[in-house]
């Protein structure tokens, strides 16, 4: 149990990352883990655990990759701050 709290923990910390790469990583990561439980239990088999691994794997990944912050408009938005020390949003 101890090992199972130790991987989920360095997924999490995986996908708590802000880059499109590291967030589809901790995502495929986190579904593949979560596969293979789900897998290996419903079924009992190695088989079973190995198809919900690759399964939750490639869902994690496409969700992880989707859910990352983006550029808005194609644009980085950074804050400044004009004459008056009121913040503004310009372009990066």
């Amino acid at each position: 149990m101890k090992k199972l709290i130790a991987c989920v923990l360095v997924a999490g910390s995986l996908a708590a990352c802000n880059t499109r790469e590291e967030r589809t990583l901790g995502g495929g990561l986190i579904g593949a883990g979560g596969g293979a439980l789900v897998g290996g239990l419903a079924t009992g088999t190695a088989g079973g655990a190995l198809a919900g691994a690759a399964i939750g794997g490639v869902g994690g990944a496409i969700i992880g990759n989707a859910t990352t912050p983006g550029r808005r408009y194609g644009r980085r938005w950074c804050r400044d701050y004009d004459d008056f020390g009121n913040p503004v949003r310009v372009s990066c």
